[in-house]
This record gives structure tokens, sequence and C-alpha cells, in this order.
């Protein structure tokens, strides 16, 4: 089956890969075939160009007279108008930061000003510990009791069933992860977030996995929070967290006595990184080009549902041919089950690294280790040894999954 075809109307997967600089890098004779995505994705042109025009023509910090102040503050408001697009949210509804995991410690320590200890909070076997460590520290610090949902090792899933079970009159926040960035597990987040609702519980959703793979929906979802980072879906390296307006203001923050108190500045604390905020504004432009539609957040929907149907066989591909190999061990639900086009594996007798530096010999770049989420690892029983992860971006190509699959084999012959 071809799946290298047409994007929407709009692009097809050659024309998608003219924009992207990276994807002209050679080594040792070979195009670079980039399967870090998951780990990050690279950049088109058009976000770095947003940014040297940002940095070179309007560089100045915020809410003076002056034009290049003015200028600032409307590029900024255009960044925040393009990820609540994305997001489904208001503009003030968005705030910008560090990256997820510093922003999702900073909303961790303005909700446990209110928590004593005794207080509780659902995190999950399943997620990256950039939504456990910062909920850890709440243990440490004030007391807080961590209750866990188990990740379901045969499958890679989470039993929502137990979810009810684990909340009681205590339990201020459930934190969950919308897709696992090792399994590729989508989770249904939705319901989850409704669960924790109807018990009068908050909800913050880690969707850095998923921003690239699932157009979110904070209205869908019904989440308290949610966040993520622009670098995994073509941006620049900073985060974006979503919180319900009244929820932001509401929340004790540590800041700066002069600094704005609305939101959504009051939870960006000193003075942001405006390129990078810029930056994250034209990549998801750069996703809405990919579409069709009447506005941004209809030609997102466009984008995503053809990226996603392409990725989906991109990855069907890959997993019925690692499947057949006797020393391969694919981790993660089976392409039937919600996932994103994300697969980590090992192969008997090698550790992740070495599979890795061999598979960069040949121009394929594939990242290694735990992921930031040792517990999943921990579980499989694999901690050691560690993941080989592989993951289709929307410049991914039938070829490269092919190329993929040839030095997977080529290693079980050496």
């Amino acid at each position: 089956m071809t799946v290298t075809g047409a994007v929407g109307a709009v692009a097809g997967v050659e024309a998608i890969r003219s924009r992207f600089p990276a994807l002209e890098r050679i080594h040792r004779g070979n195009p670079v075939a980039y399967f870090d995505g998951p780990g990050g994705t690279q950049v088109p042109a058009v976000v770095g160009d947003a940014m040297s025009d940002y940095l070179f023509h309007h560089n100045a910090n915020t809410h003076w007279a002056y034009p290049t102040s003015v200028e600032t503050d409307a590029m900024l408001d255009a960044a925040r108008s393009a990820m609540a697009d994305f997001l489904n949210a208001a503009p003030d509804e968005v705030a910008f930061g560090l990256n997820m995991t510093t922003l999702t410690f900073h909303l961790a320590r303005a909700l446990g000003r209110d928590w004593v200890a005794g207080d509780e909070v659902i995190v999950t076997e399943l997620d990256h510990h950039g939504n456990v460590a910062p909920w850890q520290a709440l243990a440490k610090e004030r007391g807080i009791v961590l209750r866990t949902m188990p990740l379901r090792v045969e499958d890679g899933t989470l039993d929502l069933g137990v979810l009810p079970d684990l909340m009681g009159p205590r339990t201020r926040l459930l934190a969950i992860g919308a897709a696992s960035n090792v399994l590729g597990t989508i989770t249904d987040v939705s319901a989850a977030c409704s669960i924790a609702r109807q018990a009068g519980v908050l909800s913050f959703v880690d969707a850095v996995h998923a921003a690239p793979h699932v157009l979110l929906d904070v209205q869908a979802i019904g989440c308290d929070f949610l966040g993520c980072s622009a670098y995994k879906f073509y941006g620049p390296h900073v985060g974006v967290l979503y919180g319900r307006k009244a929820r932001i203001e509401a929340l004790d923050v540590p800041r700066l006595l002069p600094a704005p108190d609305y939101s959504p500045e009051r939870l960006e604390t000193g003075t942001q990184n405006h390129e990078g905020m810029v930056g994250a504004g034209a990549a998801v432009d750069f996703m809405a080009g990919l579409g069709t539609g009447a506005n941004r957040r209809a030609r997102l929907a466009s984008a995503f549902s053809e990226l996603h149907d392409r990725g989906a066989a991109l990855f069907g591909m890959l997993w019925e041919a690692l499947s057949n190999e006797r020393r391969i061990r694919l981790y993660g639900p089976p392409p039937t089950l919600p996932r994103t086009a994300t697969l980590s594996f090992t192969v008997a007798g090698m550790d992740a690294e070495t599979v890795s530096k061999r598979l960069a010999e040949r121009g394929i770049f594939v990242s290694h280790g735990d992921f930031y989420a040792p517990t999943i690892l921990e579980r499989l029983g694999v901690l050691e040894t560690g993941l080989v992860r592989a993951g289709c971006a929307c410049y991914t190509t039938e070829s490269e999954v092919d190329r993929l699959i040839g030095g997977v084999r080529a290693l079980l012959t050496r």
C-alpha cells in the first residue's frame, strides 16, 4: 500500500519534506532518516524564519510604548491565539514557559499551597516523569499522598475502570498522560477527566507526546490544566500550559509583586522566550497549512486527520515487519488499538544504545534509553538494557520505514 501520497488537497509528503532543511543532511553517505521525533521533531524553515524575523526586527520587552515593544506584544498575542486554536482554548488560557516539566513544577507548587498533608494526587505508571516528579515533590515537601494507577504490562494500557476506586474524599488532582512517549499508547483522557470532574477532583493532562499526533481539544477533554511542548510538533524548545481561566486566576502562584496578575501572564514568571513563543505560533500555522478549511482550527483538523492516517499506515508496515523477527520484541499496543506512530523495541543480545549506534551508521536516527519514563521500563523488565524507540513524523516516508526495517534486520545477521 502506498502511504506517501497527498495530505489533504494541499501538500504531499515530498512537498512537506522540502520545508525541512534538516532532511538535506547526509551521514556516512546516506541521507538521514529521522525517527527521533518522539524526543523532538525537526523544524521547518518557516519556523526558523519567524524566530529570526522577531529577533532581528522586533526584539523588545513587553508592554511599553515604543514601536518594537508594541510589535512584540502583537506578535506574542498572535502566537497565543495560534496556540489557542491548536488546543481549542481561549487565548487568555494559554501560558508559555521553558518546557512542560518546568511549567508542571510551577503549577504543582501553586496548587500545593492550598493543600495539606494527607491530601491525595493520582498519578500513573504509564506517564513520563515530568508528570510524576512534580507531584512526588509535593509528597516530600507537604505530605501529599500519591496513589498510582497501574500499567497493564500485557498491552501497555491503563485500566480506567480502577480510577473511581483510587479516588476518595481527600483526592485533589488526577495527573494523567494523553499518550505514552514510550509505548505510543493513547489513553482516553476525556473519560478519565470526566470521572475526576464528577468526583470534584481537578485534572492535569500531559499532552506532550499526544500533541503531534492527535488534535487536542481541551473542551472535549474537559481537563482543568494541560501541558505540551512545541519542540514535539515542529516548533522550538518552549513549553505551553493550558488552564481554565478561573483556575489560573485562583492559583496562589509564586510571582513578583509588580508582574501582571491576570490570566495567563500571572503564570509566566519573568521575561519569556519571545522568539520561542513566536516560533510556536509559526509551528501551528505550518501544520494548519498542510490542511484545508475555512479557519485555522478547521485546517488543523484536516491536516491531523490525513497525517494520522498516513502515520498509522507507516506504523503498520513497521509493526508487521518487525513482529515477524524472532530476536525482536515489540512493546505497546498493536496497530488495532488507539496509539501513535511510535514503536519501542528490543533486539535480543544487544542493549538499546548499541542498536541505536549501529542504525546511525546507516543514517537512521532512532533514540534509546528510558525516555524519562523509567517506571514503564521497570515494569517491562528492560530498565537495564533500555528500549529502542522509532517514531514517524509528517516528513517520514515509506522508503525510510523500509530502510529502518532493513537496518534492524541487518543487525540480526551480525
